[in-house]
């Protein structure tokens, strides 16, 4: 087991947990965003770090005293962690298993640690004890040794038990991906609303993962009680040092929720806004990393973060833009998607995932250049599923084509037939990506005011059927409406149409 040098001077570690304000945290590899440690303090409200900035922190000593990995990994600071992944896969999977690892080692690089080396083990399911078989593991060990590694790092969510155990074979630090992803948002969380629901996540990961030892399992006591001299009756058993600590935390994910739910109302405004106006709505969504921030700026010129990383976006931006025959549509940036994405973080990002929810017309970016971008695809069609929008409009758009060739365009194809193929980089196919938009955008409803004859009740039906009726008045001659209805209704009822 690592150990970590002690620092007894430093506030408690859970203070700084669950330390409230916008400060802005340093977040490395393997360090959640919920510590907001002290020494970091920043004036800036979200600045981002970009992946040089990451390889740029030093290696400080641990200041945990009392809580043992409460996050996975020590409380330091790193300059660059040197790391060994794993994963276990079953019969006849390899492949998917070499991807799986593939973009683990992307998600690592991205968190900014440097990728050592690889094992793979093929058995039914991970080893209950040491997620690894013994004797992999044992192997691990020595790869660990040899090439001086700094952190191990599995491809699933580890039980707390797993961790510890194979830590205790491999003698250095084992996270799992789970904590690389939770850190990975932590560093690119940039508003209010971004922040709050990846600590949300965070603690949600961290509860069932607390330890403690020695001092700080002794019973917690207020008053007199546990003092010496306090008399009979007086020593209660009050609650142990872990006990608190998940009273408090349990605390803080409540007000955060209550925080989270706060932001809803400003979103719905924006949103009927934009619904008042008749303003359709597009939400691009796909992998992570497929080059949606860079179609959204291609389109809109909106001047969104664009990084080869892995998250670069995890706040929705939204840009209003027109087609062109003068229609306004707005398009949403949306995080991006991932294999095997905590489930903390899709329900904690359930907010950003609403301009999915509530788009009339879903872009899906598809990274051409991926060896498996099937894969992808399925990951992205299930969290839209879940978010509620499988019905949803969609064009599929294969990004980065200037990086493969025909026959790779052929195989895409198959996957999606009426797929627009473009590169983002350079601006080849955009101009296709917006005539499709276009075809497919709902036009706006047209406002049309009518006399309708008695014996035309088949209009009215078809007005409150397939329209919105606003006003409708029985007078002598006919039925007077005013409604909103689409442009192939409008043109159905000119017979009707009158002065308002």
């Amino acid at each position: 087991m690592a150990e970590f040098d002690e620092h007894p001077d430093e506030d408690d570690t859970l203070d700084r947990i669950l330390a409230t304000g916008d400060a802005r945290a340093y977040s490395v590899f393997g360090r959640a965003q919920a510590l907001q440690d002290d020494a970091s303090e920043s004036t800036s409200d979200g600045d981002q770090f970009d992946r040089e900035e990451r390889r740029a922190l030093r290696r400080v000593s641990g200041l945990s005293t009392e809580l043992e990995d409460v996050t996975e990994v020590e409380y330091r600071q790193l300059r660059l962690e040197n790391v060994v992944l794993i994963g276990v896969f079953p019969q006849g999977s390899l492949e998917d298993a070499e991807n799986s690892l593939r973009e683990l080692s992307a998600l690592a690089e991205t968190a900014g640690a440097v990728v050592l080396d690889g094992l793979l083990q093929r058995r039914p399911h991970p080893d209950p004890g040491t997620y690894l078989g013994r004797g992999k593991a044992e192997e691990l060990r020595d790869v660990v040794r040899s090439l001086n590694a700094d952190t191990v790092i599995a491809d699933t969510e580890l039980a707390p038990s797993q961790r510890r155990a194979l830590e205790d074979v491999v003698k250095v630090k084992v996270i799992d991906r789970t904590a690389v992803i939770l850190d990975i948002f932590s560093q690119h969380a940039k508003s209010r609303e971004g922040k709050a629901q990846v600590e949300l996540a965070q603690l949600e990961y961290l509860l069932p993962r607390l330890r403690g030892w020695g001092e700080s399992m002794s019973r917690q006591a207020g008053g007199q009680v546990g003092g010496a001299g306090a008399g009979m009756g007086s020593r209660g058993p009050g609650e142990t040092k872990i006990e608190l600590d998940r009273r408090r935390i349990h605390s803080r994910m409540a007000r955060l929720r209550k925080q989270i739910k706060s932001f809803a109302p400003s979103r719905e405004a924006k949103r009927a806004n934009r619904s008042r106006f008749a303003v359709p709505s597009v939400a691009i969504v796909g992998y992570t990393n497929a080059g949606k921030s860079s179609l959204l700026n291609r389109i809109t010129r909106a001047g969104v973060l664009v990084e080869n990383a892995l998250f670069a976006t995890l706040d929705s931006t939204t840009r209003r833009t027109r087609t062109d025959d003068g229609r306004e549509y707005t398009l949403s940036d949306t995080v991006g998607f991932v294999r095997n994405l905590p489930h903390q973080l899709v329900e904690a990002f359930r907010s950003t995932l609403e301009e999915v929810t509530y788009a009339d017309l879903i872009v899906h970016v598809v990274d051409a250049s991926h060896p498996d971008p099937a894969a992808q695809i399925a990951t992205v069609h299930d969290v839209v599923g879940d978010v509620g929008s499988r019905e949803t409009p969609e064009i599929i758009v294969f990004n980065k084509s200037d990086l493969i060739d025909e026959d790779q365009r052929l195989l895409l194809r198959g996957l999606a037939p009426d797929a627009v193929f473009v590169s983002a980089r350079t601006g080849e196919g955009i101009e296709r990506v917006l005539e499709a938009i276009e075809d497919k955008l709902p036009h706006p409803p047209v406002d049309v005011t009518l006399l309708v004859p008695y014996d035309r009740g088949d209009v009215i039906s078809m007005l409150h059927r397939r329209g919105e009726v606003a006003t409708i008045d029985y007078r002598e001659d006919g039925t007077f409406v005013k409604a909103s209805v689409s442009e192939e209704i409008a043109a159905q009822v000119t017979e009707f149409a009158v002065e308002a």
